[in-house]
């Protein structure tokens, strides 16, 4: 069986007006950071999944620590249409950059 790489984006945009709301907003980030997502700017993190079974895992263990509100949402793309992605202004991060098909970050 041939796996195809798959690249899990998280955009969120959760509250942060009072205390509770901030500590799961930190509480949330941090989730993402260890399971090894890598910010690609301010609320948008990705993730680089060995095949779309583990890409649907990541999904379902998001979605039962996500917070009560705000907005979360996931995007699963290939590593083809990832890497088609036209950055208009900007460049790739250093570790955005580190990252590839070749070279997946496991933490």
């Amino acid at each position: 069986m041939r796996y195809k790489v798959m690249r899990l984006i998280c955009m969120f945009d959760l509250p942060t007006e009072t205390p509770n709301e901030r500590k799961a907003y930190r509480r949330f980030r941090k989730l993402l950071i260890s399971e090894g997502f890598i910010m690609l700017q301010y609320s948008v993190y990705m993730r680089t999944c060995p095949s779309r079974d583990y890409s649907n895992r990541m999904s379902s263990k998001l979605d039962q620590k996500a917070p009560p509100n705000g907005h979360i949402r996931l995007v699963a793309i290939t590593e083809k249409q990832y890497e088609d992605m036209k950055i208009i202004i900007g460049t790739k991060s250093h570790t955005e950059q580190m990252v590839g098909v070749e070279r997946m970050i496991f933490l």
